[in-house]
C-alpha cells in the first residue's frame, strides 16, 4: 500500500508539474528581452537556420521554412525571413523576428511579441513597424500577407495597428462619395486627384462585362461639406505564388480603396453599397503587374471615422463605372 501511495504521489507530482510548465509556456516576452532580441542579427539568412544568443536566447528558423520573396506593383523584389524566438531555459517561445531585406540588401528587423504579451510590448511593436512603413511603403501590408499565412491569429492586430476602429465616432448618412485624395484613371494613362477633377475632363470607364475600357466626359464633380465622414476601406489583393527548391516567389498586386458605405460597388456575386461587401468578394481591378483588369480578392474591409474632410463624387457623360485607386466602382 505504502508502494502504491509513493508511487501516486510521484505521479500527481510530476503531473502537476507538466500543468505548471504546460501553463507558462509560452510565457510572455518581457520589455527588456524585447528591445533586446532587436539588436540580434543572423550573418547569413541562406545558410544559418539555428544561432545562439548570450547563451540564453535562441533564433530558430520558423517551420524550416524557406524565404518568400515578393515582388509587388512596383517591380522590385522583397525578401523576408522568419524566425522563432526562444529563450533556451525550457525552449519558451517569446515571439517571431521578421527578417525583411530589400532589393538593394538593406535589411529591417521586427519582432512579433506572442500573444501572451503585455500591452506596453505590443504598442512599441506597432509603433517599430509604422516606422519602417514609413521608409519602406507597403511593408505592413506584405508583413501582414506573410503572417497571416503563418500566423493567422495576428492578422487583425497587424492590419490595424491593435486599434478598435469600430468605437470611433463617425457620420453617418446618405452621402454617396469619395474622399478628396483618391485617384481616378485619365483617359490619357495618368492619374488625378478626385478634388482635383474638372467638368470636361476625360476620364475612363469600363465595361464590366467586356472589360473594356472607353473615354468619357466629366460632366460635373459633386462634393459634401467637411464632416468626420465614416468611410469603408478596403485592401484588395491579387496573389501568385510559385515554390521553388529554394523559396516561395510571391507576385502580390494590392489596391485600397475608401469610400462612404453607402457607395455601391460591382462584385462578382452582384451590386453592393462598399460597407456591405465581404471579405473575400472579388472586385475587377487594374492589375499593373499583367497591365489586364483582373478580378482581386478583397482581403481586409475596416471601417473607421475618416477626419473632418470634405468628400467627393462625380458625374459623367456616359458609362456605369469609373477606375478609382486602380479599382472598379460604379457611378452615382
Amino acid at each position: 500500500m505504502k508502494k502504491f501511495l509513493l508511487i501516486l504521489s510521484l505521479s500527481l507530482t510530476i503531473n502537476f508539474a507538466q500543468a505548471q510548465q504546460k501553463t507558462v509556456n509560452p510565457r510572455p516576452i518581457t520589455m527588456l528581452e524585447y528591445d533586446k532580441a532587436k539588436k540580434y542579427t543572423i550573418a547569413d539568412l541562406d545558410k544559418d537556420t539555428y544561432v545562439k544568443f548570450d547563451n540564453i536566447y535562441i533564433l530558430d528558423r520558423y517551420e524550416a521554412r524557406k524565404p518568400y520573396f515578393i515582388t509587388g506593383d512596383d517591380g522590385l523584389k522583397k525578401r523576408i525571413d522568419l524566425y522563432k524566438f526562444l529563450a533556451k531555459e525550457g525552449m519558451q517561445e517569446l515571439g517571431v523576428m521578421v527578417f525583411y531585406t530589400t532589393e538593394k540588401g538593406k535589411i529591417y528587423q521586427a519582432l512579433i511579441p506572442n500573444f501572451t504579451a503585455e500591452g506596453t510590448v505590443w504598442e512599441k511593436y506597432f509603433q517599430d513597424i509604422d516606422n519602417i512603413n514609413k521608409e519602406e511603403k507597403n511593408f505592413i501590408l506584405k508583413l501582414s500577407y506573410i503572417i497571416s499565412k503563418e500566423l493567422s491569429y495576428q492578422q487583425y492586430k497587424v492590419l490595424n495597428s491593435g486599434k478598435n476602429l469600430s468605437e470611433e465616432a463617425a457620420t453617418y448618412g446618405s452621402d454617396i462619395c469619395f474622399p478628396g485624395d483618391e485617384a481616378v484613371a485619365m483617359a490619357n494613362g495618368s492619374k488625378k486627384l478626385l478634388k482635383d477633377i474638372k467638368a470636361g475632363d476625360d476620364v475612363l470607364t469600363i465595361d464590366p462585362s467586356t472589360k473594356i475600357t472607353t473615354v468619357v466626359k466629366v460632366k460635373e464633380l459633386t462634393q459634401h461639406d467637411a464632416k468626420n465622414y465614416a468611410l469603408t476601406k478596403l485592401t484588395l489583393m491579387a496573389e501568385k505564388s510559385i515554390k521553388t527548391a529554394t523559396a516561395t516567389e510571391i507576385k502580390l498586386s494590392t489596391k485600397v480603396l475608401q469610400a462612404t458605405p453607402n457607395h455601391p460597388m460591382l462584385t462578382k456575386n452582384g451590386n453592393f453599397k462598399i460597407g456591405a461587401i465581404k471579405e473575400g468578394e472579388e472586385v475587377l481591378c487594374l492589375n499593373e503587374l499583367t497591365g489586364k483588369y483582373e478580378a482581386f480578392v478583397v482581403w481586409k474591409k475596416e471601417e473607421f471615422a475618416g477626419g473632418t474632410q470634405k468628400v467627393y463624387n462625380m458625374v459623367a457623360s456616359a458609362g456605369t463605372t469609373f477606375v478609382m485607386n486602380g479599382v472598379m466602382v460604379m457611378q452615382k
